[in-house]
């Protein structure tokens, strides 16, 4: 692994967990065990060292999408699949990261909404055309028109104020979101399954919150 690898790793893993304002150079540099001059000499100013994680945080995420649904029997079971990693990545990101994005780095926050860069912006062409082959979405939807509503109700979910939604859960309103439109595009074959992945991803979740709870 190289250093502009090792670097970008690190400070993606202390900045999801300090918040990027926490995290300093020497900070990272200690705990690469590396010179501060070292990080310099490859990334010229934090800025341009966000960028770098934010480009690699990107390509991790379409990574792990395309062997999701490569492994996945169905295209339901890739979508519940992809929502137990999006749980798990808004659970291990500290809110000062977003709090951080928004308030000191808003130019570089703006620039991947504009281009489409935000996690979880995906496009969600393929999946319908392979969930209408599977027979689980219905054939007469028009794929372009669909790939776009349901890209801008996950933008929508994804960029909501917090402050908007009171007690609400971000992940629960996004979930709800994305599994209602859902609904309205599938088969009965489709709605079968999007109940029986719905119905067992709660029953695992309540199973994980009683051991944590006994634990």
């Amino acid at each position: 692994m190289d250093y502009r690898q090792r670097i970008t790793e690190e400070a993606a893993n202390m900045f999801r967990t300090y918040g990027i304002r926490a995290v300093t150079m020497d900070m990272l540099a200690n705990q690469l065990g590396i010179s501060k001059r070292t990080i310099y000499e490859i990334f010229t100013d934090k800025d341009e060292l966000l960028k770098g994680v934010l480009k690699w945080m990107a390509e991790k995420q379409q990574e792990l999408i395309k062997k999701v649904f490569g492994e996945s029997e169905n295209v339901i079971e890739a979508i519940f699949r992809l929502f137990d990693m999006m749980s798990e990545h808004f659970r291990k990101m500290s809110p000062a990261f977003k709090l951080d994005m928004e308030k000191y780095h808003n130019d570089i926050l703006q620039a991947l909404k504009e281009n489409d860069q935000m996690p979880y912006y995906i496009d969600n062409a393929e999946m319908i055309s392979r969930g209408i082959s599977e027979g689980v979405f219905r054939s007469d939807i028009d794929i372009s028109v669909t790939n776009k509503c349901i890209y801008e109700v996950m933008k929508m979910s994804i960029e909501k104020d917090n402050s908007d939604m009171g007690s609400l859960d971000k992940e629960v309103v996004i979930r709800d979101f994305y599994l209602n439109y859902l609904r309205g595009i599938s088969t009965s074959k489709g709605l079968g399954l999007i109940d029986f992945y719905d119905k067992n991803q709660k029953i695992d979740n309540h199973t994980d919150f009683i051991k944590e709870k006994l634990i």
